[in-house]
């Protein structure tokens, strides 16, 4: 029985690989075409906002997170949050004159918290690193 369910969770392991890729090349190409469209309709407008130029980075952050992916297979957890901050940025600047006050401030909140999410993600991953550098130095000593 054990054996079965060895074989069997080894089989699903490979289709969750397997999907999982072809999830985020389908996410890369998509992101790709829509970044393209959003060049052109600046084009067509003739004209370059903020707003504009914090959707080409939210396009060039989730490529990044692509590639990420195909070069390390795993996601760095930093990324989507960063792209959520950039997100909320790109919101705030974009409707702060129409927004309430507290809408404002509870989403320069949001980018507070993830803000420090992201640092505390990022100490987490140095001091993974750093772990990882000891116990290859041990193992050569």
């Amino acid at each position: 029985m054990k054996n079965q369910l060895s074989k069997f969770t080894k089989s699903l392991h490979w289709t969750t690989i397997a999907s999982e890729k072809a999830l985020l090349a389908t996410i890369g190409i998509a992101t790709c075409i829509a970044s393209a469209q959003y060049i052109y309709e600046m084009f067509l407008a003739r004209a370059i906002t903020l707003p504009d130029l914090f959707m080409l980075f939210i396009y060039a952050e989730i490529i990044g997170m692509v590639g990420a992916f195909y070069s390390t297979n795993r996601i760095p957890v930093t990324l989507p949050i960063i792209i959520a901050i950039t997100a909320l940025c790109r919101l705030i600047i974009m409707q702060s004159k129409e927004m309430d006050a507290f809408v404002v401030l509870g989403e320069a909140t949001a980018i507070l918290v993830l803000s420090a999410a992201a640092y505390v993600m990022s100490m987490k991953d140095r001091v993974s690193l750093e772990k990882l550098q000891m116990l290859r130095d041990q193992e050569k000593n």
